[in-house]
C-alpha cells in the first residue's frame, strides 16, 4: 500500500471506541495492509499469515467491519474526485476492492 492511499483514507477512520477491551493491538496502516492482502488474494481470514506482521486475520475482519459500518469506504469516491488524476486508476481499483467486499469470509 502506498503512503498516498493511506493518506486519504486515513483521515476518514472512526475514533478508537472508548469501551474497546484494549490498546489497538495492530496499527491501522498495517491492519489495513492484511486487509488488502486477504482481499486480493481471496483466502480466509484465518489463513492470513501472522509472520507478514498485518495482525491475525480476526484483528483485520474486526477493522474491515468496523471501517464498514462506519462508512468509511462509501465515502471515498468523493475522497478520490479531490486527487490528481495519475493515481486514480490504482485508488479506484483499490476503493472498489474494498467498498464492494461487504461479506468478509470468516
Amino acid at each position: 500500500m502506498d503512503d498516498d492511499l493511506w493518506t486519504l483514507i486515513e483521515p476518514l477512520l472512526p475514533p478508537w471506541p472508548e469501551k474497546a477491551p484494549g490498546p489497538r493491538s495492530v496499527p491501522d496502516p498495517q491492519c489495513l495492509q492484511g486487509i488488502l492482502y486477504v482481499l486480493i488474494n481471496d483466502i480466509a481470514w484465518q489463513l492470513l499469515p501472522l509472520e507478514l506482521g498485518f495482525g491475525s486475520g480476526q484483528t483485520c475482519r474486526w477493522r474491515l467491519d468496523r471501517w464498514q459500518q462506519a462508512g468509511v469506504f462509501d465515502r471515498l469516491p468523493a475522497e478520490r474526485r479531490r486527487e490528481r488524476r495519475h493515481h486514480i486508476r490504482v485508488r479506484t481499483w483499490v476503493c472498489s476492492l474494498l467498498a464492494d467486499h461487504r461479506h468478509p469470509r470468516r
